[in-house]
């Protein structure tokens, strides 16, 4: 009400000066001109002493303060240079340097690097980098079948939630382009699901469980020292660990801080209850390395073990008068085992090779030869301290 009166005041004012004085000299008229700029600047120095007292802004009697003598200034235009100015190949070759963090921080820039952040090419080089190794065929088809299915957006992260990604949980709503859409109380993302930017996201958030192998199966235990069993995966950044999920009789076991170094992709793309058709067993050799699916009894999944081909009982040894690699028969070594121990030896045929074994020592399977030294080095760096019983 009290705005409204001084509104009110200041106009009959203003009329009164306009309407009941005579008309001015020209001095007098020139300081005319002023007075209602003069006039409006003290009423808006009482507004804003009022609105201090009152602790209320009023914005609409704010009137700017300029000097009618002054010239505007003259502001020129300079034509930089922008990044998305460089041809296509220099730009890559820059985007290509950069880590997984910084193409996120990129994406929100502008929409046009957003989709260039996005592209395969670039994040195939860090996928391979980081999980080259421990990712193969199978992690590939499983998330395929999981984009078929339409459950593959639930594996990346959304807003309202958390990553275990640390710097994807301030970057990705925004940087992405994350429009979070509510369908059937369902929130579904925007990222293309079928992207590999998708699939390393899905792997460094541990949504995705994905089939690899861990060597030495419950943290070392004696039983399966040398062994190699195939698992499903999630991966927990906090820890740059890992969480195994066995097969196990119908149920799961779960194996937790699972180092990167225990980990492999599968060896082959036989599923682990299914006996690999060796094809391998003709040019087996003394001193070759090999592997050979192991299980305990028919309701269990094969393992992998690692051997090395051994010198029949009728030979002496000598390179030069064995005859081992011609014979039908495959002495197999296991030598991480002691010379007495059950589990040092087997001899299989190498016509005739199919499932061996009883309920008592467990059934042996498949064979598949080591030819790359990677492998063997692998199996040679988990060798344990003491020879096995």
């Amino acid at each position: 009400m009290l705005f409204f009166l001084i509104s009110c005041f200041s106009f009959l004012l203003l009329l009164s000066q306009s309407f009941l004085k005579p008309n001015p000299t020209p001095k007098i008229k020139s300081r005319m001109h002023t007075f209602p700029f003069i006039f409006y600047q003290q009423l808006h120095k009482i507004f804003l002493l009022f609105s201090k007292k009152r602790k209320i802004f009023i914005k609409g009697f704010q009137v700017p303060i300029f000097i009618s003598n002054s010239k505007p200034e003259i502001v020129e235009k300079t034509n930089g240079i922008s990044l998305l100015d460089l041809p296509d190949l220099p730009l890559d070759s820059i985007l290509e340097k950069l880590s997984p963090a910084e193409l996120l921080s990129m994406a929100g820039v502008c929409t046009s690097l957003r989709e260039r952040g996005k592209s395969d090419h670039l994040w195939e080089k860090h996928l391979n980098e980081k999980w080259g190794g421990i990712i193969g065929n199978y992690t590939y088809k499983e998330w395929h079948c999981q984009i078929a299915s339409r459950r593959a957006p639930k594996f990346l992260p959304f807003k309202g939630q958390t990553s275990k990604f640390q710097f994807l949980s301030s970057l990705l709503d925004f940087f992405l382009g994350y429009k979070s859409e509510m369908k059937n109380d369902i929130k579904v993302p925007s990222l293309p699901v079928n992207s590999i930017m998708s699939l390393y996201l899905a792997l460094e958030s541990g949504k995705f469980w994905f089939p690899a192998q861990v060597f030495n199966r419950e943290n070392g235990h004696v039983g399966f020292m040398l062994s190699c069993y195939d698992a499903h995966l999630s991966y927990d950044s906090t820890t740059d660990n890992f969480v195994a999920r066995y097969p196990c009789q119908g149920r799961s076991m779960i194996e937790e801080d699972i180092k990167w170094n225990r980990i492999r992709a599968p060896s082959v793309d036989t599923p682990p209850n299914v006996l690999h058709i060796s094809d391998c067993l003709n040019e087996l050799k003394p001193d070759d390395h090999i592997e050979i699916q192991w299980r305990k009894n028919k309701e269990f999944p094969y393992g992998w073990w690692y051997g090395v081909v051994g010198h029949l009982d009728s030979c002496s040894g000598n390179q030069f008068n064995c005859n081992c690699h011609i014979s039908d028969s495959v002495i197999l070594e296991f030598k991480q085992y002691s010379s007495g121990s059950k589990w040092r030896r087997i001899m299989i045929s190498r016509k005739d090779h199919k499932e061996v074994g009883n309920e008592e020592d467990g059934f042996y399977g498949g064979i598949r030869k080591l030819y790359k030294k990677q492998e063997i080095a692998k199996w040679q760096q988990l060798w344990p301290n003491c020879p096995l019983e």
